[in-house]
């Protein structure tokens, strides 16, 4: 297998773990998710750091499940920074595995990370629609946290929130949001 074709089931597998009937509602976001993944996650707050990292577990997480070694998955996958679809993906399996699991109901990882892509601004970003520009323009603000008080445009809005979602790790804005809408 060359890194060309790992690299590309990679974004593949990446994909189905976030799109479906019930989350993506039958458009294709492949145009904005593949941006996603070529631009590198950049954190301004240390702890941050931390989110970086489950994006490159996402990686080996990935090679564990589709039985690739992990020197495979190292020379070929792991030779960049994180990018932000992998932040948001593993941000999402971190929300539904280690907070929101529930039998009943189902994995709920595409509503975290659809949720995530609506407060960034970027919903209505289907590929007839896709636009690099202001794509590059959001994430931008995103990383650079320029987005408002209550986390509007940024991953997590939290109406009413007494903190200043700038100010706090992404970590922190998750749950945050969490608390908001149970």
């Amino acid at each position: 297998m060359t890194e060309f074709e790992l690299n590309n089931e990679y974004f593949e597998w990446m994909c189905q773990l976030v799109c479906n009937e019930r989350y993506s509602r039958r458009l294709s976001y492949q145009k904005l998710l593949r941006h996603l993944h070529n631009i590198d996650f950049q954190y301004m707050l240390p702890m941050d750091g931390n989110r970086a990292e489950d994006g490159i577990d996402l990686r080996y997480r990935f090679g564990y499940e589709k039985e690739y070694g992990g020197p495979m998955i190292s020379s070929y996958l792991d030779n960049r920074p994180c990018s932000v679809l992998e932040m948001l993906i593993a941000l999402a399996f971190r929300c539904e595995e280690h907070i929101m699991t529930d039998p009943d109901i189902g994995n709920r990882m595409g509503q975290w990370f659809w949720n995530m892509i609506v407060s960034l601004g970027l919903g209505s970003m289907s590929d007839s629609r896709f636009d690099a520009a202001y794509t590059d323009d959001v994430i931008s603000r995103f990383m650079n946290r320029k987005y408002k008080r209550n986390g509007e445009g940024g991953l997590f809005t939290v109406e009413r929130c007494k903190y200043d979602m700038r100010t706090v790790e992404i970590w922190w804005q998750m749950n945050w949001y969490l608390d908001s809408i149970l």
